[in-house]
């Protein structure tokens, strides 16, 4: 659970961090010490964030997952092997 909140969490920043990125290295070669984020458009970013956490979780959600009325088996230690996990009807 904790991996779902931290990777969705990470594509809401990751505008916000490319942008933050993009102005550190800009304002370091001008040689401004300026704040980095005192002019940014923030409302603009986590609205971009947003957009793609949602688009990313609709996407996963319509093209991952079995047939209705599938059930997972998971894999099984057997004869010295391991056996896959796999759907069954």
């Amino acid at each position: 659970m904790i991996r779902i909140v931290i990777e969705n969490l990470l594509l809401f920043l990751t505008p916000t961090l490319i942008y933050s990125a993009y102005v550190l290295v800009r304002r370091r070669s001008e040689g401004n010490t300026a704040p980095i984020l005192s002019d940014a458009p923030l409302l603009w970013l986590l609205a971009a964030g947003a957009l793609m956490m949602v688009s990313t979780l609709i996407i996963f959600g319509s093209t991952t997952g079995w047939q209705p009325g599938e059930a997972y088996q998971p894999p099984v230690y057997k004869d010295g092997k391991v056996q896959p996990g796999q759907s069954v009807r």
